[in-house]
């Protein structure tokens, strides 16, 4: 059984002092020898402004220690002060970053936890904490056999941004990724399997047997079991594959006919429906025990299956015959056949299950249907050759092939009798056909806020990123040494787990005490909790890794006037410095992409090094301290930013 520690301090003695600051701090013990282990760092809890917030900070690990390298739940519980009432939707931010010891006492330790949230918040190159638990990141499908992963709160000219490059075997086709974001399942369709990405450690962890040519992939609604469509050549190896999601086991292969393969499924996850294109059927199978329940006939060259919970159906595009036939998951039965025009593809709906929009690719056109009546409502012109669409709350979000441009139609313009709404943007300079090889992976990702997409570009091979209200997409990550074809969101920000209880699994850093930095916008609340962490004395511990603390005299220069770069790098929690390190070299660049150079840095002792550098530029200009003996990482977060002013203004 788990013991708890009740946190005592100075929080009454200094309460009144930080009413107008907003701000409280606690703090455990001061020594290991006073933590009773095993502990879960339950206890810590401010009351404020009506408002409760608890911490608890709770180790996977068997024994209940808190220890490095292994897993921990995050979970911040904030209630009504008065009823109890937890306080649902309110999104709190919170952050990990080693304790602050020499800023506390410089500016006291409430005015340091304010200061360094702040810090945080604006996504600063050289002051990120060491955990954000309001990230999500973005997976960028490659044309060749890998993943790339994006960090899209930073961007400095594409380069800081990338993070990691995961390796899989054989290029990718589809993916799909659990509601918790915390695994991400790819089809390679060459390589016969299906590659398995922790997305939490952004690694490969298994690659399954998914039957032949493994393309379309799909979780039920419960996510238990994932789906392959396998467009085989032979009439017993085309159909789906079907995968435990938990234990990666494939469990069972169904014929259900030839060509291409679409999969839907019913909301309580009973019935799966998978199109056969080349056959012109809808095979209907019993999730429950793996057999085929019926087969329908819905056209000659079904395209898409689309499953709207408003309506209870399943729609079937065919693009031959020009229909879209209404399945009723309760009789599986047809109930309807809407006639429209040759040239159906790609199908969707809203969040609500209200309208699905199916694309016209012959026509360059998007046709509306309303599900609560099954009929078609609108016709509305598109991007040119439309071939996917994917929903925000607000907006349908069209991409064509062969225009540059995004088509955008507003959800709540629609309906019988109405005048649809559309605009668009220029996502890049080019249409996507030019670039060839895509993959049935959207080029198109829902930000984790519901009010943006992440738009890839596989021509110039940039991913550009549009807020809705904007004329245009506001920034672009570019794809650095690999060619991007799609892209996912992965979001790792606190999920509201029950009511008023927000988490979030983190992997515990390297031993040492560490603020738990949390945020509350309303009531304006900002707190420093403190966790600690426990050494494993089962590791061989290292010197640890080296670090660059830049030691610049100003943040701005004159245009035309020298500047000298100096930093110290240190290693290992004693800051040990490092000099005589011989391939130090300083990496720079003007906002957003121009040239990098690049210049050696002298030792100059006491782990101080320095390297002159030209600015001969207005604007921002980005270092990055470079020494390949030291090891990637360290290539990896080292940047300081100096503004160059003109020579008057500075």
């Amino acid at each position: 059984m788990n013991r708890t520690i009740k946190i005592t301090g100075c929080a009454l003695v200094v309460g009144l002092a930080l009413i107008w600051l907003g701000v409280w701090r606690t703090t455990p013990p001061d020594m290991l020898s006073e933590v009773a282990l095993p502990d879960t760092w339950t206890g810590q809890k401010l009351e404020r402004d009506g408002v409760s917030v608890a911490l608890e900070v709770k180790p996977l690990a068997e024994d209940g220690v808190l220890r490095e390298g292994g897993f921990a739940d995050v979970r911040l519980r904030v209630t009504d002060s008065a009823s109890g009432q937890p306080l649902s939707g309110v999104a709190p931010g919170a952050w990990l970053d080693p304790e602050a010891v020499a800023a506390d006492q410089a500016q006291g330790r409430e005015r340091s936890c304010k200061s360094r949230v702040g810090v945080f918040l604006k996504s600063s190159i050289g002051a990120r904490p060491l955990l954000d638990l309001n990230s999500y990141f973005l997976l960028v499908m490659n044309r060749d056999a890998s993943v790339t992963v994006v960090d899209p709160s930073v961007s400095v000219g594409g380069i800081t941004s990338t993070m990691a490059r995961i390796d899989i075997k054989q290029p990718p086709m589809d993916w799909v990724t659990p509601r918790d974001n915390k695994r991400v399942f790819v089809s390679m369709p060459t390589a016969g399997e299906v590659a398995v990405i922790d997305s939490e450690q952004f690694k490969v962890i298994d690659s399954v047997a998914a039957g032949s040519n493994p393309v379309r992939v799909a979780l039920q609604p419960d996510e238990r079991l994932l789906w392959v469509g396998n467009n085989a050549k032979s009439a017993e190896e085309s159909g789906v594959t079907v995968i435990d999601s938990r234990s990666l086991k494939t469990l069972k292969h169904l014929a259900t006919g030839a060509g291409h393969h679409e999969i839907a499924f019913s909301k309580d996850s009973r019935y799966a429906f998978v199109s056969n294109r080349d056959d012109g059927t809808l095979s209907i199978i019993d999730i429950a025990s793996l057999t085929l329940s019926k087969q329908l006939k819905t056209g000659s060259h079904p395209l898409s299956v689309a499953y709207s919970p408003l309506s209870q159906a399943v729609y079937v595009a065919d693009g031959k015959d020009g229909t879209v036939t209404v399945v009723d998951t309760a009789s599986l039965a047809v109930r309807r056949v809407i006639k429209i025009k040759q040239g159906l593809g790609p199908m969707g709906f809203s969040a609500d299950g209200r309208f699905g929009v199916v694309l016209n690719t012959l026509e360059n056109q998007a046709s509306v249907i309303d599900a609560a009546t099954d009929s078609l409502i609108h016709q509305l012109d598109v991007s040119a050759e439309p071939y996917q669409v994917v929903f925000t709350k607000a907006y349908a979000y069209v991409r064509g092939l062969a225009s540059a441009k995004v088509t955008m139609i507003n959800l709540s313009s629609l309906g019988e009798g109405r005048t649809p709404i559309s605009q668009g943007f220029e996502a890049g300079p080019q249409a996507p056909r030019l670039a060839g090889d895509l993959p049935l992976a959207s080029s198109l990702a829902v930000s984790r806020d519901d009010n943006a997409v992440f738009v890839v570009n596989p021509v110039d091979n940039t991913t550009y990123f549009y807020a809705e209200g904007m004329n245009a997409p506001m920034s672009g990550y570019p794809n650095r040494g690999q060619v991007a074809r799609a892209a996912m969101v992965i979001d790792r920000s606190l999920r509201e787990v029950e009511p008023g209880v927000y988490s979030a699994r983190i992997k515990l850093p390297a031993a040492g005490r560490f603020d738990v930095a949390f945020l509350l916008n309303q009531p304006n609340i900002i707190h420093c909790f403190t966790a600690l962490v426990e050494p494993d004395t089962t590791l061989e511990h290292h010197a640890g890794v080296p670090k660059v603390e830049f030691m610049l005299d100003t943040s701005t220069a004159a245009l035309g006037s020298p500047y000298v770069v100096r930093f110290r790098i240190v290693q290992g929690k004693q800051k040990t410095q490092r000099s005589g390190v011989k391939d130090v070299q300083v990496r720079y660049f003007r906002a957003p992409t121009s040239r990098t150079r690049e210049v050696a840095a002298l030792d100059v002792g006491n782990g101080i090094y320095e390297a002159p550098v030209t600015l001969d530029q207005n604007g921002a200009w980005y270092l990055h301290v470079r020494a390949a003996s030291l090891g990637a990482s360290f290539d990896d977060k080292t940047f300081a930013s100096v503004r160059v002013l003109p020579g008057d203004a500075h």
